[in-house]
């Protein structure tokens, strides 16, 4: 066994490609030595700025020999069939052996390939990953023809096994690999040589590089919030921020500065947002005054004054960055203070999309998006909501959304307070948006909800309307996030929508405009799209895709609230040994209701769909209503009896609790039929000879379907 060691050192790689290109360069190669017949125990990738590493330990020290045996055509069939087969396995004809079969006579190939050592296909698969690296973005330097994220300086590929470390061969676009590397760009020791991955960890951290981003980032943290709790100050927490921090620093030193007082009075989202943006820093919030007050950078090198110069100016930038946000800010304000109404008519300029019209044009749809929803919102302010709606666009002309587009809302909100506007219509202002995301929080005061329905409601029919939908991977208009941000708005503040009305509503306002001729298919349609999102949601929470389509197969699946709360309670039930075991007997009643069916003469039922066809058939040709009834004077055996009054008792039970839709007891009940319908089967034969006892006995079959397809579409569920 050997281990591997892979260093790709080239000059500064962006910190938002390295976490992708660890995970690619492990794939990729550990891929490539699988395939070429090598097995290893473990591999792990590291990176930082300036390298990619892997390390992959336990590597068999060659491939096993491999004998392949190929089937060709027949010794009769045309030179160009024998040609092509030759072309494939690399063999001249002499080569091929001649076996007879039952056909007569057919080539055999047999090729034998002897075994590779780990350095050979080591040398192959890192060049062509190399060759074929995908980087989102790439460039060649020099003469040459190698294509890399910046230039490649050196490549380091070690073999260490017991006898020692050796170099693979291997040359790139004339850079050899050796067994050397290099650390920290200006506090390193020289390149020094590296005799395996533990060596290489341990005298990179000497020459000022710690290689883990992992590491790297707990660090960061650390030193960050030790310098902040010296001051009496926490640090903003922000992952994003740290991972990208990580991956711009090989060597990091947390500093911390503050803010100027002339600055102090800007949000602090707006502080956050330049500090971050533009010059990668954390904020530190003073938790007495709740203000944004100071910051922490994090420097690549341990400087001689502590840092002082360092953070002398990254302040003076920092000045210059919010002395701008301060003007936009100030006047921002001038134009809020003001009513926003010049806002308001430049809306009319910031085109949404050619075929549904501008900002203004969405805006004015709003307010009859918020009639329909307001029926099913008893406690919205309906005119307070039109109001968050009609000014939820405005700030998308403020010059602090033009600088920083991510803080749309947000802004949003205090230049709505500075207008005069009651907190609930700035904060539905601010809400609007959301959620942007599966992190992101969803709005429950129902002004907001309102405005980010009516919001999201307008773009998918929109696109819809105009047939822009989502395909494949490809979401340009980002639908499929604005699809998953009202199911969350429905679920989380369990709103009972009926969507396909509400969907035709906003399509035929676009339709209204002129953006299609009509809505047709565009409800049904929509909904699927949204069903689809939603099977992903309760596959993620353990309920499976059965239950899924057997809740869906009922009717008013287009109530979310109520399709999920009948999805999980069927999930519950079918965990447990009556709910699992009683689909078989509903499945055993209905396949026997069937074959009663066909052998009375209707033979064109071969699925539960067209059951109520074959009924109706059935009850002509036979002069019976299989469904009036069954009558327990006609039971022979206890079982039967048993099951008429198991039935009797779980319908009393299920009938007013699905009325309630309390489906946890309807589901119960109905799970408890599992022991009498078992009993059922066993002690008693439903195709009876007496015509009267089998016509009984079908009605009863009937009824234990009617019972237990009221509360899902059990013909749906495996098993």
């Amino acid at each position: 066994m050997a281990d591997l060691l892979i260093e790709l050192f080239s000059e500064e790689i962006p910190a938002r490609m390295q976490a992708r290109a660890r995970e690619d360069l492990k794939k990729l190669v550990t891929d490539g030595l699988v395939e070429a017949g090598l097995t290893y125990a473990s591999a792990g990738a590291f990176s930082t700025p300036r390298r990619l590493v892997l390390s992959v330990e336990g590597l068999t020290a060659e491939s096993r020999p491999v004998r392949e045996e190929r089937k060709g055509p027949a010794t009769t069939a045309p030179a160009q069939a024998v040609e092509g087969f030759l072309r494939s396995t690399g063999l001249t004809l002499d080569q091929l052996e001649r076996r007879a079969d039952k056909k007569g006579e057919t080539f055999y190939a047999v090729i034998e390939k002897p075994g590779r050592t780990a350095e050979a296909i080591v040398a192959e698969v890192l060049e062509a990953v190399i060759r074929s690296f995908p980087w989102p973005k790439s460039m060649r330097w020099g003469n040459g023809t190698l294509r890399w994220v910046r230039p490649l300086q050196s490549i380091l590929c070690l073999l260490s096994d017991e006898a020692g470390a050796h170099v693979v061969p291997l040359t790139v676009d004339g850079i050899a690999a050796g067994n050397t590397t290099e650390g920290h760009r200006f506090m390193g020791i020289g390149r020094f040589t590296v005799s395996g991955f533990d060596d290489y960890v341990v005298k990179l951290k000497r020459a000022k590089v710690v290689l883990d981003a992992a590491e790297r980032e707990a660090a960061i943290w650390q030193g960050a919030q030790n310098l902040a709790f010296a001051a009496g100050m926490e640090v903003v927490a922000d992952p994003g921020l740290l991972a990208e921090v990580a991956g711009l620093v090989e060597w990091p030193v947390p500093l911390m500065g503050r803010i100027g007082e002339d600055f102090l009075g800007l949000p602090p989202e707006v502080l956050q947002t330049s500090m971050k943006e533009h010059q990668k820093f954390f904020s530190v919030r003073n938790p007495k005054t709740g203000r944004i007050e100071g910051f922490v950078t994090v420097a690549n090198i341990e400087a001689a004054d502590g840092g002082e110069v360092i953070l002398k100016g990254n302040q003076k930038v920092l000045a210059a960055r919010l002395s701008d946000a301060k003007f936009f800010w100030e006047n921002d304000l001038r134009v809020a203070k003001s009513g926003m109404g010049e806002w308001a008519e430049g809306l009319k300029a910031v085109t949404f999309q050619a075929k549904l019209g501008s900002q203004a044009e969405r805006v004015s749809r709003y307010d009859a998006l918020i009639n329909d929803l307001s029926p099913f919102m008893p406690d919205l302010q309906v005119d307070d909501a039109k109001e968050a709606a009609r000014i939820a666009k405005l700030d998308l002309r403020s010059a602090m959304v033009g600088e920083f587009p991510e803080l749309q809302g947000i802004m949003g909100r205090y230049y709505a307070l500075d207008a005069g506007k009651k907190a609930e219509v700035a904060d539905a202002v601010r809400d609007h948006w959301r959620p942007k995301g599966e992190s992101d929080s969803v709005p429950t005061e129902m002004i907001s909800v309102a405005v980010a329905l009516a919001d999201k409601l307008d773009v998918l029919t929109g696109f819809w309307v105009i047939g822009e939908k989502p395909t494949g991977s490809k979401d340009p208009f980002a639908l499929r996030r604005a699809a998953l941000g009202a199911i969350r708005l429905i679920l989380e503040n369990g709103l009972r929508l009926p969507l396909l009305r509400l969907f035709a509503a906003a399509a035929q306002l676009h339709v209204n405009r002129g953006s299609a001729p009509n809505w047709d298919g565009v409800p049904a349609d929509l909904l699927a799209f949204f069903h689809d999102r939603l099977k992903v949601t309760l596959r993620d929470q353990g309920i499976s895709h059965d239950i899924i389509d057997a809740c869906l197969a009922m009717p008013g699946n287009d109530d979310l609230t109520l399709l999920v709360k009948r999805a999980e309670a069927l999930a519950v039930v079918m965990k447990t040994e009556d709910g699992a075991n009683l689909i078989q007997g509903y499945k055993r009643a209905n396949k026997l209701w069937i074959q009663a069916m066909e052998k009375d003469g209707h033979k064109d039922s071969d699925a539960f769909k067209k059951a109520i066809e074959i009924l109706n058939e059935a009850e002509a040709a036979d002069g019976v209503e299989y469904s009036f009834g069954p009558d327990i004077k006609f039971a022979e055996t206890d079982e039967e009896r048993a099951l008429f009054a198991a039935l009797d008792t779980a319908e009393a039970i299920i009938t007013p609790a699905m009325a309630a839709e309390d489906f946890p007891t309807a589901m119960a009940a109905m799970a408890s039929l599992r022991a009498p319908i078992d009993a059922f089967f066993t002690a008693v034969q439903v195709n009876s000879d007496n015509q009267i006892v089998r016509r009984n006995r079908l009605n009863l079959l009937h009824r234990i379907r009617a019972i237990c397809s009221g509360v899902a579409d059990l013909n749906r569920i495996e098993g």
